[in-house]
């Protein structure tokens, strides 16, 4: 099983960038889409079932906002839109499919780089969705957490650490919020695989940031402890241009 998430930042930028095509080459068994920024009646939905996906999507009810999208070639048994706390689903953070006794969740973790309010915003999040998944994990044990986090959890996952030490983040409460995750009993699945290497899933537009590869790793798939033995590659495409980040991939 192959499995693609993206923050595309705005579906609809996305497809005129070539998103589809990528989507035809990369054939993956599921899809997941983070900060649509636009609702299914917006763009044309033909594209991707012709391409044989079933399409689930939870936009934020603000348009040009958030937002999250579950593509899959095989018809899922079950799918939960939302996490039930309103504050959360008003802006289209968590969609989930199950499929058999494996659960594949798209996140858009909120950020908080536009202010202290956000930042708070943010923070509740975090202790929410730890506890959310505490809970989940012991009724579907298989979990594949994928999507934006918003987050770089150690200092090889940032270009900077030093000078980003007090940005959002890189913060230490959001990076010991990652490891206390991570020791909830989840993989990062592309750490595992890839301990050593420096690799980037998000650049700023400023400052040709993406060409001198001065960039952030705060996309993932996680995987709870249960798959960790079938995870069998993970990577990040960071050569796909349809956003300000790039595809991250897993293959079980």
């Amino acid at each position: 099983m192959q499995i693609v998430s993206y923050n595309v930042n705005g579906i609809r930028a996305a497809i005129n960038k070539g998103l589809i095509s990528f989507l035809k080459e990369s054939n993956s068994d599921i899809v997941c889409f983070q900060e649509l920024k636009a609702h299914p009646e917006q763009f044309d939905l033909s594209q991707f079932e012709d391409l044989g996906y079933q399409c689930f999507w939870f936009p934020a009810q603000k348009k040009g906002y958030s937002g999250v999208g579950l593509l899959s070639k095989s018809k899922p048994d079950r799918v939960v839109v939302g996490c039930g706390e309103a504050k959360y689903d008003y802006e289209g953070r968590i969609l989930r499919a199950d499929f058999g006794d494996l659960s594949q969740l798209s996140v858009y973790f909120p950020s908080g780089s536009s202010g202290d309010d956000r930042q708070a915003f943010k923070m509740e999040f975090l202790e929410f969705f730890y506890t959310y998944i505490e809970n989940l994990v012991k009724k579907r044990p298989k979990l594949i957490i994928s999507g934006d986090y918003n987050i770089c959890h150690e200092a090889i996952d940032i270009h900077d650490p030093i000078r980003n030490a007090k940005s959002s983040g890189f913060l230490p409460e959001e990076r010991m919020w990652m490891s206390d995750f991570i020791e909830l009993g989840f993989t990062d699945s592309f750490r595992f695989k890839n301990p050593s290497i420096a690799k980037y899933s998000w650049w700023s537009y400023r400052a040709n940031a993406r060409t001198n590869n001065k960039g952030w790793r705060i996309d993932y798939n996680m995987v709870s402890a249960a798959l960790k033995d079938q995870i069998k590659q993970s990577e990040i495409w960071n050569d796909v241009h349809q956003s300000d980040h790039c595809p991250v991939f897993i293959e079980l």
